[in-house]
């Protein structure tokens, strides 16, 4: 397969030009092959399924002292926590998967965002902290920390006051070179209806080389990110998918996209790193915590809008 940018992982296995190549030696012939859309919902691999476990132990100054995380199948992608505590046990499990999987954009760490931005939300209400003061106070890493400042203060973060029908939350994280943090405003509309509203998001990758192809970048990964935070999923029953062509399942549409503001931290002192895939992983967690912030109902799985109607 070309050794190019995009697809997020959809080239990393050659299905359909194998089954060109095997038509081809049969008829003698050269052969063009297009799969139909259902055909490669069929046949193409699934992001990887996963479950994760979370533990930790706090002080009475919301100060982490014990953490442990374990992540079952979904991937070692983002495992790591930015957060001090005195004693860390951080795992990957590998398991047999019962369908082919392969990979996402920015791979496990969109799940280990997910659950590990949650719980520290969770630790925050524990200790009656403010979710960013908390996060503050448990980091050390100076970028971290910049890029959580940055998105908070454009944000307005202090300001936002929740209530039962408008919520707020935050996430923040790393990986490959890159750090995120990611501010969500959300409005609950009756019938537990959600829609999200706003979406800060403070990035810093090192030295910025093309700050408008950067900002694509990010903006580009938290509306793919919409997708698999909210909706996106396959229903399958009696070993069939039940939903393998795009008017069945949904994905971000133009209607769905909130305000989206970009705040780039440049760094000139550090070497350039990429910006596909990292940009993705703080917004799932951010309308989880958003959520919460306005109902008090906890999202533990994605998509989080089933489960957020049926809690």
């Amino acid at each position: 397969m070309p050794d190019t940018g995009s697809a997020y992982g959809g080239k990393h296995s050659g299905e359909c030009a194998i089954e060109a190549a095997r038509l081809a030696r049969a008829a003698g012939k050269p052969v063009k092959l297009i799969w139909t859309r259902e055909e490669e919902f069929t046949w193409a691999y699934f992001r990887p399924a996963g479950v994760i476990e979370v533990a930790a132990e706090i002080d009475k100054e919301g100060t982490l002292q014990r953490w442990e995380f374990h992540n079952y199948m979904s991937g070692p992608s983002g495992l790591r926590t930015p957060y001090e505590a005195g004693e860390k046990k951080e795992l990957f499990h590998e398991m047999q998967s019962p369908l082919r999987d392969g990979s996402y954009r920015g791979l496990a760490a969109t799940a280990n965002h997910f659950a590990r931005e949650s719980y520290m939300d969770e630790l925050a209400a524990a200790a009656a902290v403010d979710p960013l003061a908390f996060r503050l106070r448990n980091l050390k890493d100076e970028r971290m920390i910049a890029v959580l400042k940055a998105a908070a203060e454009r944000f307005g973060w202090r300001q936002q006051k929740p209530s039962a029908s408008r919520g707020f939350g935050l996430a923040c994280g790393f990986e490959k070179g890159g750090y995120v943090a990611c501010c969500a405003e959300v409005s609950i509309g009756s019938g537990r209806t959600l829609r999200v509203e706003r979406v800060v998001e403070a990035w810093e990758c090192g030295a910025i080389v093309n700050p408008e192809h950067l900002k694509n970048q990010v903006e580009g990964a938290i509306v793919m990110g919409l997708g698999g935070a909210l909706f996106e999923e396959i229903d399958f029953a009696n070993g069939r998918i039940l939903n393998p062509r795009l008017s069945e399942y949904r994905v971000p549409r133009f209607s769905d996209v909130p305000k989206i503001e970009v705040v780039l931290l440049d760094r000139k002192d550090i070497p350039s790193a990429g910006a596909g895939e990292t940009p993705i992983v703080g917004i799932a967690p951010a309308i989880g915590n958003a959520i919460f912030s306005a109902t008090g109902i906890r999202a533990r799985s994605m998509p989080i809008l089933p489960a957020f109607r049926r809690a």
